[in-house]
């Protein structure tokens, strides 16, 4: 599972690079137009994005095992709530999704079998208590971001935007 996280930390990375690259070939009012989509918009949805990523670093980061790679999400103000909007300037929201996803890389780089089968303890959004292997987690993490790209994808199309392959397969022949 180790080298599979790792390799999702790097494709996470690569892939927001690529669609935040697509999204700003697009005027500001094309990528501000609300699209239908569950957080309505291409920013409403790259931050809702940002924001789950921080509420996840900032678990891990109460955990033991993660405390020490993690401490810089500990000095970020945290997002009130899941649809907040951080940042309404696509590249002011590129730059800290940049910044996240560095921190994501590193954080990979300390990651081992022991550490991924230590549980987290956290609380949700609703306050309920859960508990779950850090590498579980991670797995949600990625999984979360997929799902959300492949929305923005769709409104990049509806923009007439191609954003062109977005496969695993296609990094990994790319490195």
């Amino acid at each position: 599972m180790l080298e599979y996280l790792q390799r999702m930390a790097r494709y996470n990375q690569w892939m927001n690079r690529k669609l935040y690259a697509k999204v700003q070939l697009l005027s500001a009012d094309e990528i501000a137009k609300d699209r239908g989509a569950f957080f309505d918009s291409i920013p409403g949805t790259l931050n809702h994005l940002l924001v789950a990523d921080m509420f996840w670093l900032r678990r891990f980061a109460g955990s033991k095992v993660c405390a020490e790679a993690l401490a810089p999400i500990r000095e970020m103000v945290m997002p009130g709530g899941l649809r907040d909007i951080l940042y309404d300037d696509i590249g002011q929201l590129a730059s800290k999704r940049e910044e996240l996803d560095q921190l994501i890389l590193a954080f990979s780089q300390t990651w081992s079998d022991e550490m991924l089968g230590a549980p987290v303890r956290y609380r949700n959004m609703a306050g309920e208590k859960h508990e779950r292997p850090l590498g579980a987690l991670l797995q949600h993490l990625f999984n979360h971001q997929t799902h959300h790209r492949g929305q923005v994808t769709t409104m990049l199309f509806q923009a007439g935007i191609d954003p062109e392959a977005t496969d695993l397969l296609v990094m990994l022949m790319e490195e």
